[in-house]
């Protein structure tokens, strides 16, 4: 099978909330060989693990980063094609007054230039994007 989904930030972490959303769950499940993240994506995953003070929870996140999502799932790199699609979509929303999070530009140009659905619970982070198919899998 081949990937169709690139999962945003907020989509690995709802797995290791203490009430985790079931539709995002299940859909995880439902498309597991499907789906990817971002190095921008882990990058922020770990930044948010390493921040936390030494902890059972702490521990409990890096042992599901490490086992469950580096292990398991696909994690693309920002490409020079990503950064080149990435800077004239900014130069574009800069013109029209909008400023993206530039993590969130990244991780739009992983997905756009891999051609795959983006899927996060801030789809206002990225609609703004031209040609960028986004999911929220809290609605689903």
């Amino acid at each position: 099978m081949s990937l169709k989904y690139l999962l945003d930030t907020n989509i690995i972490s709802e797995a290791i909330r203490p009430s985790p959303h079931p539709n995002v769950i299940q859909t995880i499940i439902e498309h597991q060989h499907q789906i990817a993240i971002g190095a921008v994506v882990w990058h922020e995953l770990l930044v948010g693990c390493y921040r936390m003070p030494l902890s059972q929870r702490r521990t409990t996140i890096e042992l599901y980063l490490y086992n469950e999502v580096k292990s398991k799932l696909p994690i693309l790199p920002y490409t020079q094609t990503a950064a080149e699609w990435f800077a004239q979509e900014r130069t574009r929303l800069i013109s029209n007054g909008l400023t993206p999070s530039y993590a969130d530009g990244q991780i739009a140009a992983i997905a756009q230039t891999n051609q795959l659905i983006l899927v996060t619970r801030n789809v206002n982070d990225y609609q703004y994007f031209q040609n960028l198919d986004i999911e929220n899998w809290f609605s689903h």
